[in-house]
């Protein structure tokens, strides 16, 4: 059975985009080897990365250029490499190596891959995605790291959620440049 992460960056006030749909702000000018190595190792992962369409122009604009394989080439690599699943409703072709795209109902094809063996799935961004995810209670793990900003506006993940969902803190993990990692696992 395929297991369901999602793996998302917020700022201090919970925004996992800026006002403007930004992500910038997420990348930190404080530079911390630890970090790195984590971002680095944490990209070594295999399995099946999933986006919205908005998640993965943004993606698709930045992982395969030269400036991000010289500035992040361990973690580019694994991001052109890896096999990727988009679920639009409006994308006709896919553009960026190992893309797939996916116009089936949501959580009736994370249902159906996550009965099938493989490596996992993991989402990255996507936030309506994940809202819808989490509503259907299909997401296994959430893997979030609070980035010490403040947005002031932006967009959640969890936008149109109608009920709570009570999680259970397994992991976490303090770096020097301010960044937290922390591993929730849904209560049951």
């Amino acid at each position: 059975m395929n297991k369901l992460i999602v793996f998302n960056s917020v700022s201090l006030d919970g925004f996992f985009v800026d006002m403007n749909g930004g992500i910038e702000w997420a990348r930190t000018s404080t530079k911390d080897e630890e970090w790195d190595a984590f971002v680095e190792s944490n990209a070594r992962g295999e399995g099946v990365l999933l986006f919205g369409r908005i998640t993965y122009e943004l993606m698709k604009s930045y992982w395969p250029t030269p400036s991000a394989m010289k500035a992040f080439p361990a973690v580019a690599e694994r991001m052109n490499n890896l096999p990727k699943i988009v679920f639009s409703r409006t994308l006709d072709t896919a553009e960026w190596k190992n893309t797939k795209i996916v116009k089936n109902a949501l959580g009736t094809e994370i249902r159906r891959m996550k009965n099938e063996s493989g490596n996992g799935m993991v989402i990255l961004g996507s936030g309506i995605i994940v809202s819808q995810l989490t509503q259907e209670r299909l997401i296994d793990e959430y893997q979030i790291v609070v980035i010490p900003t403040i947005l002031g506006k932006g967009r959640t993940l969890f936008e149109g959620l109608q009920e709570n969902l009570n999680l259970k803190l397994i992991h976490s993990r303090t770096f020097n440049n301010g960044n937290v990692f922390l591993r929730y696992v849904p209560k049951l």
